[in-house]
């Protein structure tokens, strides 16, 4: 009977570091980073086109993650949606004039928020607004214009 209960508890440990581990992966591919908040100051822009862009799909700089997107709603003025950001405190120095645009990980990946960095002295704070957008490419629209276009190529 005691080597049945060496078994058992060996197995019940197994089972429980299996269970952990599986927990661990599951934040990561969530994108939860870490437990605790980190200093962070919020920006907004106003995009065109979003395409599938979701709350907490990062925001980088040449591919480093810098923040993340924390909402996104329509502009009651220009109709436009506007995406707000969490930017983490580390990139307090993002010049006022830097541009922001949706890009796609991979031709049919998940969509982030590239940062391109202008060069005005005067930096990005809380509640800073960045003027130059890039929208979404929507594959559905690239594929139509090429049709469009290769059908009237065709007609001469």
């Amino acid at each position: 009977m005691k080597r049945q209960a060496k078994i058992e508890i060996w197995v019940g440990a197994f089972v429980l570091m299996s269970i952990l581990a599986l927990v661990m992966i599951a934040f990561q591919v969530s994108n939860f980073s870490s437990f605790k908040e980190k200093p962070s100051y919020q920006v907004s822009a106003l995009f065109d086109n979003i395409g599938g862009l979701k709350v907490r799909a990062p925001v980088k700089i040449s591919g480093v993650v810098i923040g993340r997107v924390t909402n996104i709603t329509v502009d009651p003025r220009s109709f436009k949606a506007r995406v707000s950001m969490k930017i983490d405190k580390t990139y307090n120095d993002l010049p006022m004039d830097s541009s922001a645009s949706i890009l796609t990980s991979g031709l049919l990946g998940d969509q982030y928020v590239g940062i391109d960095i202008g060069g005005e002295e005067e930096v990005l704070k809380n509640g800073s607004e960045i003027e130059l957008t890039q929208s979404a490419l929507v594959l559905e629209n690239l594929i139509s214009q090429f049709l469009v276009k290769f059908s009237d190529s065709g007609d001469k």
